[in-house]
């Protein structure tokens, strides 16, 4: 079992297979010539297999795969067949773009789960967001996954000016499919331009979600990082991921790995903990994953104020989303 300071105990694991992807979100990759690690740095699939098998026995119970887009791994269905041999919940988050061609790998590694990132519902905005024609595909995918029986979440990254205008339009989503439309509240990272006027926040997003539906609240789950609702006669649901204005670090019990194998014990932890390089040099990681565990912060990683607001994007120590792990 791997407990910190605050004794939250730590079961979910995020892997990170590449910091490369196949869309330019300027949220997420905001330089369009942006350099990806040579493959040497990566985890190799036999390096991700050990240290995620050290991880399960020392209580993970569930895996999420990311990137970058964890789809453009060379050997990526290998690595997810891999992983489905272990006692856990397998899921990923994912573009979408290719998910028609990994159908057999998921569905033979046992995943039931997936999360498909889509900020827009007009192709003309996708191009626009991403710099890529793909739309099509990824809506396409997303009725695909439904259709073999996944639990789809649509992540969505709510920005005023960008997309705020399309949020009743991805609820409505949820009334004949089974869809669970995520808004996710604008963060900031190392690059990517995050302005706080641009940040729609929970009560905002409900403001404006009730003014063509009637919702309720869903019981909060342990761990839950979505604030989930109901709306009624919809056969899915939709909820806001509250980062920004309504943080829910209390129960936290999520880990990171990025691609190059360092370990991050909070999305937004200055400092990271280097497992492939100890791995690959023979020692023992789990001291090292101990101690990554034991020394994370109350909340946001240290480096948020509360009053999110007058926090400066500048002065917060981290790396680009897609080096990090989506």
């Amino acid at each position: 079992m791997l407990i910190d300071s605050y004794n939250r105990v730590h079961d979910y694991l995020r892997i990170s297979l590449t910091d490369n992807c196949n869309l330019r979100c300027f949220y997420c990759m905001p330089d369009e010539k942006i350099a990806c690690l040579p493959n040497k740095h990566l985890m190799q699939p036999d390096e991700i297999d050990h240290i995620a098998g050290l991880f399960v026995k020392l209580g993970v119970k569930k895996i999420r795969l990311t990137g970058g887009e964890p789809l453009v791994r060379k050997g990526a269905g290998e690595i997810i067949r891999q992983l489905g041999n272990y006692p856990v919940e397998l899921t990923m988050t994912t573009n979408g773009i290719r998910l028609h061609e990994f159908a057999d790998d998921l569905q033979q590694a046992g995943m039931r789960s997936i999360n498909i990132s889509l900020d827009t519902l007009e192709q003309e905005k996708f191009l626009f967001l991403t710099k890529r024609d793909n739309f099509q595909q990824v809506y396409k995918n997303i009725h695909l996954m439904a259709q073999l029986g996944m639990r789809v979440k649509v992540n969505v990254v709510a920005m005023k000016g960008v997309n705020d205008n399309e949020i009743s339009q991805f609820i409505a989503l949820t009334k004949e499919l089974p869809l669970h439309i995520r808004f996710i509240e604008f963060m900031p990272f190392t690059g990517n331009h995050w302005d706080h006027e641009k940040v729609i926040g929970l009560q905002e997003i409900l403001d404006i979600a009730a003014h063509d539906y009637t919702f309720e609240p869903i019981r909060h789950k342990k761990h839950d990082t979505a604030k989930n609702f109901q709306v009624t006669g919809h056969a899915g649901t939709f909820a806001v991921i509250s980062t920004m204005t309504k943080p829910f670090c209390g129960d936290c019990n999520r880990m990171r790995l990025t691609a190059d194998g360092k370990m991050k014990n909070c999305l937004f932890s200055k400092t990271e903990t280097d497992l492939l390089g100890a791995l690959r040099k023979g020692e023992d990681l789990e001291p090292l994953i101990r101690e990554c565990i034991w020394t994370k912060a109350a909340e946001r990683g240290g480096q948020f104020v509360t009053d999110f607001a007058h926090t400066d994007p500048e002065s917060i120590q981290n790396r680009t989303m897609i080096a990090i792990g989506g």
